[in-house]
């Protein structure tokens, strides 16, 4: 008997402040990453997908974000930016 399937993983990378495409409020986004692997006998092998998503804390809405766009926000959380300073222009919000 083999037993396999399938178990998903949920990655926080960042959490920037960016204007919502839903609600238009500037709110806290947490940037996740969402890798789902194939695994034999529950032990995880290799990744068949990997999705990338922000969602607002103050709507809950969930966008789809590129693997670009994911490692350009994450470069800007990194750099202290967190997505917006006090005193700089906020970014546009992503459309899916």
């Amino acid at each position: 008997m083999i037993i396999f399937g399938t178990k998903g993983y949920l990655y926080q990378l960042a959490i920037l402040t960016l204007v919502c495409g839903r609600c238009g409020n500037p709110s806290a986004h947490t940037l996740r990453k969402r890798v789902t692997k194939f695994t034999l006998f529950f032990v995880p092998l290799f990744p068949l997908s990997t999705k990338y998503t922000t969602q607002c804390t103050f709507c809950g809405t969930e966008q789809k974000v590129t693997e670009e766009q994911a490692e350009q926000l994450r470069a800007q959380a990194a750099a202290g930016h967190g997505g917006q300073a006090h005193g700089q222009p906020r970014q546009q919000p992503y459309q899916p």
